[in-house]
């Protein structure tokens, strides 16, 4: 595998496990004159909700339910009941009803956007979330967890763009600095490949979170250090998480992804054979890179054969596969075990696509002047196809045999 395709192999392994850092927290509002509510369940309890957002500049309205206050507390009650589709029905007859009064129709698109996203119509919950902001009825804490849940979604259906302008305007007017605004922050960042922005907002994120910091946090910044071609970076992030998780198979993989990237074959080589040890490497790809991560270093063609050989009798390398039976030809052959690397190569060629693995059995039989052999093998080569058939030709034109 070239560097540029195991870059992004470990790049898309990495922000693969990521979905959202946070999900909404209590978006849906009480719907009494406090404005109470609690996290993921709204309540009718007296007392003041917790004010999430004390630096915004917002001055938030005084917003309350009116003439459809029932139908509202009816809605809320099959929020909470966990009935969302009911809910969400219930949010937009409020919505469509013309004696709604702003802030109803504000909180109704909250309700709406809850009930939307636990039915995985993310389409729906963002034009939701959009409605509730665009009203600009709801109090500090619904109108910027409004705003914070829909940067997040839109991150998740690839609108990166979208959600770095919705998140930026939500870190402007709340001047909020948690760590994990930072950490989504920084992965959109990454997602839209300005990698050191994205990787200011992940230090900056990771650094305030302290021992909170989460593992995910720390794979984003590996793969920006990674993908900003900072393999030595992206090394000593992945160390500090391996010292923590010895024994996390995905992360080893991507460690040993890092040195290969770093040139740090020894150390990749040397991490991969201890998973091999412990019985870590389990398939085809994994063995694929740790036989050719020996042949690209100076004479460990040897150890590669050892890999090979034991993927073959293991059965995660098929020996019915190309790849493995001309790595492992080459192998020998480099190492100078020339009728290893024969017997190698006629394996090899026949699973060829082309005939230039015959070509080059052909060239080896006619250094070891086996001329009948050789020419046996030109042909074959010519009958599967060449770039230079006259390679093939040359050797048919040999005396003798």
């Amino acid at each position: 595998m070239s560097n540029k395709a195991r870059k992004h192999a470990l790049s898309a392994a990495i922000v693969s496990v990521l979905l959202l850092f946070a999900t909404s927290e209590s978006l849906a509002q009480s719907s009494s004159d406090d404005g109470n509510s609690r996290r993921g369940k709204s309540s009718q309890k007296s007392g003041k909700a917790e004010v999430l957002y004390p630096d915004a500049a917002r001055k938030a309205p005084e917003g309350k339910a009116g003439k459809l206050a029932s139908k509202m507390q009816k809605m809320l009650d099959l929020y909470n009941d966990d009935k969302q589709p009911e809910a969400r029905t219930a949010a937009d007859a409020i919505i469509a009803d013309e004696k709604a009064n702003a802030y109803e129709k504000a909180f109704a698109n909250q309700i709406a956007a809850q009930a939307a996203y636990g039915q995985d119509d993310t389409a729906a919950a963002k034009k939701y979330l959009q409605q509730a902001i665009d009203l600009n009825a709801l109090d500090n804490n619904g109108h910027y967890q409004s705003m914070y849940m829909l940067a997040q979604l839109q991150m998740q259906d690839d609108q990166y763009a979208e959600a770095l302008a919705t998140l930026d305007k939500f870190l402007s007017e709340t001047k909020a600095q948690k760590p994990e605004y930072l950490v989504v922050k920084g992965n959109i960042l990454y997602r839209l490949e300005k990698y050191p922005e994205a990787i200011a907002a992940l230090k900056q994120g990771i650094d305030s979170a302290g021992a909170d910091a989460k593992p995910d946090w720390q794979q984003v910044l590996m793969a920006a250090y990674f993908d900003s071609d900072q393999p030595a970076e992206a090394a000593k992030v992945a160390e500090s998480l391996l010292a923590k998780n010895p024994n996390d198979v995905k992360l080893q993989n991507n460690m040993a992804a890092i040195y290969m990237q770093a040139g740090q074959n020894d150390k990749a080589i040397a991490l991969m054979e201890k998973m091999r040890a412990a019985g870590q490497l389990t398939d085809e790809k994994q063995y694929r890179n740790l036989y050719a991560t020996y042949l690209n270093t100076e004479n460990k063609e040897k150890e590669a054969i050892a890999v090979i050989e034991d993927g073959f009798k293991k059965g995660i390398l098929k020996q019915t596969d190309y790849q493995p039976n001309l790595a492992l030809a080459q192998a020998y052959y480099f190492s100078d075990q020339i009728p290893q690397a024969i017997e190698a190569y006629k394996k090899a060629a026949p699973l060829s696509p082309d005939g230039e693995t015959y070509l080059n059995l052909a060239r080896i039989l006619w250094q070891e002047n086996k001329i009948g052999d050789a020419k046996q093998a030109a042909q074959k080569a010519l009958d599967k196809g060449l770039k230079k058939p006259e390679d093939a030709k040359k050797i048919l034109a040999l005396k003798g045999g």
